[in-house]
């Protein structure tokens, strides 16, 4: 049996969206592992900084960029509790400077996903999955890449039936 694990990073706060800031309680790429998470039974893993991102997006982009300019790994708040029995591994995030924030790539840099079914997810609001995808495949080479969605963070919160049709597309394993 396919057993599933949603790991996903999302920032709440100060968010860009359609245009303009927004406060925001729960995070757009949470929204949608969740939505994941209702739809495959599987199991949500919130991915968190020790110390987190600022909450103002100005702050929030500059600490991203930095991070990535610099190719930090930050710490984590928590681990996957037996990584080992999971099949499947959806990889949420937003959009971030082309491709995932750092913290993301510190998760997936901290275990073996040899052999595992990666299946990546990002919020954006406009820049798609962009590199997201060509780092996923140099950070976990020897795991099997699904095709990814894509979702605009002004759409998230309605985003149920989209992502249902995608899930639909996937050739999980069994």
């Amino acid at each position: 049996m396919n057993k599933i694990l949603i790991a996903y990073f999302s920032h709440r706060g100060e968010n860009y969206v359609a245009g303009r800031l927004v406060e925001l309680p729960v995070g757009n790429t949470e929204r949608v592992a969740e939505m994941i998470a209702r739809h495959t039974g599987g199991d949500l893993f919130r991915i968190e900084r020790t110390t987190p991102y600022p909450a103002t997006y100005k702050a929030c982009v500059a600490e991203a960029v930095r991070e990535l300019r610099e190719q930090v790994r930050p710490p984590l708040t928590a681990r996957v509790d037996h990584m080992d029995a999971y099949d499947t591994v959806f990889v949420g995030y937003p959009n971030w400077c082309g491709t995932m924030p750092m913290a993301v790539q510190t998760f997936l840099e901290a275990y073996d996903l040899t052999g595992k079914t990666l299946v990546p997810f990002c919020t954006h609001e406009g820049s798609g999955l962009a590199n997201s995808l060509a780092d996923l495949a140099r950070l976990c080479p020897a795991s099997r890449l699904l095709p990814g969605l894509a979702v605009r963070g002004s759409q998230a919160a309605e985003a149920d039936a989209e992502v249902a049709a995608w899930l639909g597309t996937l050739a999980l394993p069994k």
